[in-house]
């Protein structure tokens, strides 16, 4: 099964794409390449890592790599080899899906929500954008939360510039606020 938000792109993005961007060849047209979920993991939490980390699994519906501490930092409290994180690569059907999931229900989710920042490109086309509690998703259960933690959600786009990028994921329905 073809996810939805790929149709769309195929079918209504390509063409809208092509006609805003003035461009003849579909290659040039900016696509998504990857989503990068990323959870850091505070020192205070580390009992609470596994829980962390098969919430993140339950998000993206893949495995996420668990990060160690390359260096120890005595003001971070932090040692080598210590856990920090965990994050995925989601690439594919896959992150079309989690795409159409963070739009459509999870954003939608966050309290007092008037849209994501349009500022947030790294100017070569790629969209970072910050979620504060892993609840906002579906998939999670409220109820059966001990510990929140926010994430960093990173679009990696084949955008040349910043502009075209943010044209796609409009078009794809990302909800950016005014400014």
């Amino acid at each position: 099964m073809i996810p939805r938000l790929k149709t769309k792109y195929n079918d209504d993005v390509v063409l809208k794409l092509k006609e805003k961007l003035k461009v003849s060849n579909n290659l040039r047209l900016p696509r998504l390449v990857k989503i990068v979920v990323n959870m850091g993991i505070n020192a205070a939490k580390k009992d609470a890592i596994n829980n962390l980390v098969a919430d993140l699994t339950k998000i993206t519906g893949q495995k996420p790599v668990v990060t160690k501490a390359r260096k120890s930092i005595s003001n971070f409290k932090v040692r080598e080899g210590m856990i920090v994180g965990a994050k995925v690569t989601l690439r594919g059907d896959r992150m079309y899906e989690f795409l159409d999931r963070l739009i459509n229900t999870a954003l939608p989710k966050i309290r007092d929500f008037r849209g994501v920042s349009q500022s947030a490109f790294d100017g070569r086309g790629s969209y970072t954008l910050g979620i504060k509690e892993q609840t906002v998703f579906p998939e999670i259960d409220p109820n059966t939360v001990t510990v929140t933690q926010g994430m960093d959600i990173t679009i990696v786009t084949t955008a040349r510039i910043d502009d075209e990028a943010r044209e796609m994921l409009k078009l794809l329905g990302m909800p950016f606020s005014g400014k």
